[in-house]
């Protein structure tokens, strides 16, 4: 069985790679880390010329027609360059719910604007007391005046700070913990009634916290049955992220043995030391054992015969795995760098700081252990 990528894969991920050098270098990433986008829109309009933001999107709706496999191809790239635009909550949170919207004028008018990269879009989804329960949603939608109107708290919405326009995630029927009675509501991110608290996380990237109250919105999905489609794009976003974290891996392993073979201690360098072998021979094996089931994870999503409840298993010991080992790499970056890794000035404390927010979106190593042992065992 052939793992490799693709011919149009390998040049997908080679274009990425060719920009990064050019245009992409550390110095350059933190110009715009920087600035009060916590981006650079320079960058993100050439990823829409270049056509990397189509790929998720079908080509009915005008995209590339990229698999699961592609996404992961891109996102790989994207980690290794440890790109800052909002590619991840632009595309494949809104647009993934976007495309699986049942209105298709509003799907016709905003998939082209989000792959042109003229709209930024973000999903509010989870809310304070629901930690990882994709399904614990207090906000709540009821009718009036013809449409909807929304309250409720959603926190730590990705892409919140630069979104034009949210799909927010309501309760329309049934209790707070309920996986039924789940509806999509779209509405502009400025309109009356939304309030946005804009701010950081660790790795720079910009969030929100996002009331609503008595704001007007658009139903775009079957009232009471948006769950499946709300579990669907989170499947592909945990992939995703998994695949920019293998990308983030490879950096790191290669930053430090480059460094190791650079620092001197005692007159000779350090990648001489036995001890500091093994501990870079077993952060190897880390980043292998990762990339290794990120593959056998696509293998089992791209095969029709694949159950829910495999594939469901499969990506949550792709996210125990990724929580485990990515925090074993980066520690072991970090502690090899001394305490130059931990200073602003070198990429491997930005690209260690990445990872750890990867292992904490929409759940951390115990969280997803769990949700496998159930899945696996029942317990």
């Amino acid at each position: 069985m052939n793992f490799d990528y693709s011919e149009e894969q390998n040049l997908l991920k080679e274009s990425i790679v060719r920009w990064a050098q050019d245009n992409y270098s550390f110095d350059q990433r933190r110009l715009g880390a920087d600035s009060d986008n916590g981006f650079s829109q320079e960058h993100y309009n050439t990823f829409a010329e270049l056509g990397w933001l189509s790929v998720p999107f079908s080509e009915d709706n005008g995209g590339y027609g990229g698999s699961v496999v592609d996404v992961a191809a891109v996102m790989e790239e994207f980690g290794k360059a440890l790109v800052v635009e909002p590619v991840f909550p632009n595309l494949i949170l809104f647009g993934g719910l976007l495309e699986r919207s049942t209105n298709e004028a509003i799907k016709a008018e905003l998939i082209p604007q989000v792959i042109d990269g003229s709209l930024m879009g973000a999903v509010a989804l989870y809310e304070p007391q629901a930690r990882f329960d994709a399904s614990n949603i207090a906000t709540t939608a009821t009718e009036a005046g013809g449409g909807y109107s929304l309250n409720g708290h959603k926190s730590v919405v990705l892409g919140g700070a630069h979104a034009k326009k949210l799909i927010v995630v309501a309760r329309t029927d049934g209790d707070q913990t309920d996986e039924n009675g789940l509806s999509l509501f779209l509405i502009d991110a400025n309109a009356d009634g939304v309030k946005v608290n804009t701010y950081p996380l660790m790795d720079g990237q910009q969030v929100a916290d996002i009331h609503f109250n008595n704001a007007s919105a658009q139903l775009i999905s079957e009232l009471g049955n948006a769950g499946s489609a709300v579990h669907q794009v989170l499947d592909l976003a945990h992939v995703a992220l998994c695949a920019e974290a293998v990308g983030l891996m490879e950096v790191l392993n290669r930053t430090t043995v480059e460094y190791t073979k650079t620092r001197k201690q005692f007159g000779v360098t350090i990648s001489s030391f036995q001890a500091l072998q093994h501990r870079m021979v077993d952060t190897f094996m880390s980043y292998e054992q990762v990339k290794s089931l990120l593959v056998g994870t696509l293998v089992e999503l791209t095969d029709e015969r694949t159950s829910p409840e495999r594939a469901s298993k499969m990506i949550n010991a792709l996210r125990t795995l990724v929580a485990k080992n990515g925090k074993h790499i980066g520690d072991e970056a970090i502690q090899l760098h001394g305490g130059m890794g931990l200073t602003d000035e070198m990429n491997v404390g930005h690209y260690h700081k990445r990872i750890m927010m990867i292992n904490l979106m929409f759940g951390n190593g115990d969280f997803f252990q769990h949700q496998f042992n159930q899945v696996a065992y029942g317990n």
